[in-house]
């Protein structure tokens, strides 16, 4: 049968197992995320294979578990060879995406999360987090992974009780991460711990004096570190080695200058939706940390770049977000991933910039550092920022060197 669209309609069509009413949806919606003919073929070759092996086993729909999909998984084939371990892979990968969708319509179960006590606790100090605290996602994720490997350490499997933890176990804890973590790593280690300890004081199961144990980072050098900025001339150079030929060279032009003229954090360009973008007004929405909303000026150059993105780069899809992965499923990108990250380093690859700094916060603090030399006040800086302390701001009174050396005094008895 030819692995084409019409292929993987008339190989579900002839499913005759206990699923087989609902592949036919399964490869439209396939089609519709824009996998090509060739993967929507094999994805659907499986799902019948899988129909089939239900069928066999008399196994019934509204019982559809993670067992049967690893039994699928593990079962043997009598009329061909062994299955090559790649094949089974993604044959259990496709079938997992099969019984997601199966979920979704409600003819099968919703998959049962094995919860332990240490997830249960982790999930009410997220929740914690996000409804009391109004952190970020990103943030909530970083202090609830540190969160999980203190539980997981001090109580393993069994039951938790914080009001056995005592300050040993949690400077062990820290030293035990200090043979893989850089020193900021770490330090986000130990503000995650010292808010953990927190949320378990504000419960009642943790001492007030115990937020104390957990131990600060050494950071003489630089507290606070400076920031890391791309220099003008990089970053120019970074935007224009996009292909404006290509669908993802407009993307990512479009994305670069919104981190090089407004400032935007990673996560914010992720979330910005196509009714974000105000073009009567010429301004754009942008959710902060926080939850907060606010809307900043469209600059000229920026409001071209995404218009012609919408225009010639944007795939066909139902997702509104602004931007679009390029490739299958067609929908925005993860949050709290790195692929803002790794769309400046492969700008940065291609432009020949050998930059110490690869992430995409550099742009950012090029802004700030542009404004600070052109004479913008530091309340401007952190207004354009969005920064909810004048003290985050501060930091870029350590970068203008060149503005300050006039402000230093001569070195008695040195050269004048």
């Amino acid at each position: 049968m030819e692995h084409s669209f019409g292929g993987a309609i008339a190989l579900v069509g002839h499913a005759a197992g206990p699923v087989s009413q609902h592949l036919g949806s399964f490869v439209d919606l396939l089609v519709r995320q824009q996998f090509v003919a060739a993967v929507v073929y094999v994805k659907a070759l499986h799902a019948v294979a899988f129909d089939r092996w239900l069928a066999q086993h008399d196994v019934d729909p509204a019982e559809l578990s993670e067992v049967h999909v690893r039994r699928f998984a593990r079962r043997r084939r009598r009329r061909r060879g062994p299955i090559r371990p790649e094949t089974r892979r993604r044959e259990e990968y496709d079938v997992r995406q099969v019984v997601g969708f199966l979920r979704s319509r409600g003819v099968c179960a919703p998959a049962i999360a094995s919860a332990t006590p240490v997830e249960d606790l982790v999930a009410a100090f997220a929740c914690h987090l996000r409804e009391q605290q109004g952190l970020a996602s990103p943030t909530i994720e970083r202090y609830t992974i540190a969160a999980r490997q203190f539980l997981e350490n001090r109580f393993s499997a069994g039951a938790v009780d914080l009001r056995a933890v005592a300050a040993t176990d949690i400077v062990e804890f820290i030293r035990g991460q200090l043979a893989h973590l850089t020193p900021p790593g770490l330090k986000c280690v130990v503000t995650a711990m010292r808010s953990f300890l927190r949320f378990g004081q504000y419960r009642g199961d943790v001492a007030c004096g115990l937020v104390a144990a957990v131990p600060a980072v050494a950071t003489w050098a630089t507290t606070p570190a400076l920031p890391r900025a791309i220099s003008p001339d990089h970053a120019q150079r970074a935007i224009d080695s996009c292909d404006l030929g290509t669908a993802i060279g407009l993307r990512d032009r479009a994305i670069l200058l919104l981190l090089a003229r407004l400032g935007l954090r990673a996560n914010e360009v992720i979330t910005l939706l196509l009714d974000d973008c105000d073009w009567n007004r010429g301004q754009v929405r942008v959710r902060s940390k926080g939850g907060r909303e606010c809307l900043l000026p469209m600059p000229d150059d920026v409001g071209s770049a995404i218009a012609a993105y919408l225009e010639r780069g944007r795939p066909s899809s139902n997702d509104r977000h602004l931007f679009l992965r390029s490739m299958a499923p067609i929908s925005g990108f993860m949050p709290s991933s790195d692929a803002i990250g790794s769309i400046v380093k492969c700008a940065l690859a291609r432009a020949g910039v050998n930059s110490p700094h690869r992430g995409s916060h550099q742009f950012r603090h090029a802004l700030a550092v542009r404004m600070l030399r052109g004479g913008a006040s530091f309340a401007e800086i952190g207004e354009v920022l969005r920064h909810r302390s004048p003290q985050t701001t501060s930091i870029y009174a350590r970068v203008d060197i060149d503005a300050l050396r006039p402000l230093a005094l001569p070195w008695p008895g040195g050269a004048q």
